[in-house]
């Protein structure tokens, strides 16, 4: 494209400068002609008053000699006598052209050896007309004209060189764009999601470079959105299997107890390893109006009602407070059960059995509150629990197999509706969990006001039957 743009500039330019150099060349050229003739003319004129007055050879002889072109030998004059013709000065003009303009009277240019000779007639005295020769070198004929026409030439040549090199820089100007957006997608087509696109150049490059940059930021956008869907679904794939886990646990001992228990650990490892290592998966659909938000109370109810058989089985006191309201949320069931399930699976899993737990549901103007807490030995960091995968060693959700995803799931729940997650200490002594859902988009910060004391009401413990012990660690 470069190049085409660099030859198509040069044959115009050429063109235009062919156009009009050759034509001013020959203008120059006409114009030098016609000046060393006028001069010529201007020059023959000044022998003519002697030539008027006398015809004596010797006065004739004077005058022409006195003259610029007389002594150069370039002026000669032809006076009719009878039997011939009388020439002074030097003749170069053919005797029958000095003939044919002394009988036709007009002035006559005849081209002789070395140059031209202008053959002007003019009146004598006796009413007989002489003819006065003017001798004009080719070099004055064309005095000049090779001068301008290098002008013009070296005019025209960097008029053509201009118009090459703007041509050429505007060939890079859209060719570099255009070879960027083309390496660009390759890269992008390697695996290199990082690659960007310069916006600049033409309005079309600029415009092709925004849309690849857009395009760029929804390709990596859709594969965080992947990697995280797999990661949920693997978490989620895991809620089943801790009560499978758990169930297993009891089955006592054994080499059938030991299989199973060693069959349901390899199971949730390798459902883990599928999950992740998913290379499809279709976007989000789009959940249809009534799946757009949930009665966070009535989930809350549905879960604790699953995880309340767990509980008892392990001893664990429960308690349940505000759930009696409905708290309708900007967030889909599944979602919310999913989130609840992770919180409530952390504490089966990374506190000993028995420790106490509890759900609390808080109403605060624009926003709803989930309190999720327990009597457990608490989150040594709490700060890098909340960071994906940093929960690695040390408290609650730390333990050795804990890929730290569900309190990523919980606060991606919180954050898609404005608000956020936060970890603290419980009244009971360990982790407290507290879930802001904005309901209306707005931020934790605009509902803080009412929520320095703990609100709601409470409902009191339920007893458990006496624990037994496990028939394995949990992990």
């Amino acid at each position: 494209m470069r190049w085409a743009l660099v030859k198509v500039c040069l044959a115009v330019t050429a063109m235009v400068v062919i156009a009009f150099a050759v034509p001013l060349g020959i203008v120059i050229r006409e114009l030098a002609s016609d000046r060393a003739f006028s001069d010529a003319e201007r020059q023959a004129a000044t022998i003519g008053p002697t030539l008027s007055i006398t015809t004596d050879r010797a006065e004739l002889t004077r005058a022409v000699l006195s003259t610029e072109p007389g002594g150069r030998g370039h002026l000669a004059v032809h006076v009719p006598v009878e039997g011939g013709s009388l020439d002074i000065g030097t003749r170069r003009a053919a005797r029958q052209d000095v003939e044919t303009v002394r009988e036709d009277g007009r002035a006559s240019v005849a081209e002789v050896e070395g140059g031209f000779a202008l053959l002007q007639p003019t009146a004598l005295g006796t009413g007989e007309i002489a003819v006065v020769e003017v001798y004009v070198p080719e070099d004055e004929v064309s005095n000049g004209v090779a001068t301008a026409w290098l002008m013009l030439a070296g005019v025209g040549l960097a008029l053509v060189v201009g118009s090459v090199a703007v041509a050429d820089r505007l060939g890079v100007r859209m060719v570099r764009p255009a070879q960027r957006l083309a390496g660009a997608a390759q890269e992008l087509g390697e695996g290199k999601l990082a690659t960007r696109v310069p916006e600049e150049g033409p309005t079309e490059l600029r415009s092709a470079a925004v849309a690849f940059n857009s395009m760029a930021d929804q390709v990596v956008q859709l594969l965080a959105n992947e990697r995280e869907l797999a990661a949920d679904l693997s978490h989620r794939l895991r809620t089943p299997l801790t009560v499978l886990r758990l169930n297993a646990a009891s089955l006592g001992e054994g080499p059938a107890a030991e299989q199973t228990r060693a069959a349901v650990q390899q199971l949730e490892h390798e459902v883990d390893a599928i999950i992740r290592a998913a290379r499809e998966q279709r976007p989000h659909a789009q959940g249809s109006p009534a799946e757009a938000g949930c009665d966070a109370s009535e989930v809350i109810r549905e879960r604790m009602s699953f995880w309340s058989a767990l509980a008892e089985d392990e001893g664990r006191e429960t308690r349940v407070a505000g759930a009696d309201r409905a708290a309708r949320i900007p967030v889909a069931r599944p979602e919310l059960a999913a989130a609840l399930d992770a919180l409530l699976g952390n504490v089966f899993r990374h506190t000993p059995v028995g420790t106490a737990f509890a759900v609390d549901v808080h109403h605060s103007g624009d926003a709803v509150i989930v309190l999720v807490s327990d009597a457990g030995p608490g989150i040594a960091d709490p700060r890098a629990a909340l960071a994906r995968g940093g929960s690695g060693s040390g408290g609650e959700g730390g333990s050795v197999g804990s890929t730290g995803l569900g309190l990523d799931i919980v606060r991606r729940v919180a954050e898609s509706t404005g608000g956020d997650l936060r970890i603290g200490r419980s009244v009971l002594g360990g982790t407290e969990i507290r879930i802001w859902i904005g309901l209306h988009g707005s931020g934790p910060e605009g509902g803080r006001r009412g929520h320095g004391r703990k609100v709601g009401r409470r409902i009191g413990w339920r007893r458990r039957r006496e624990p037994r012990a496990p028939a394995g660690p949990l992990h």
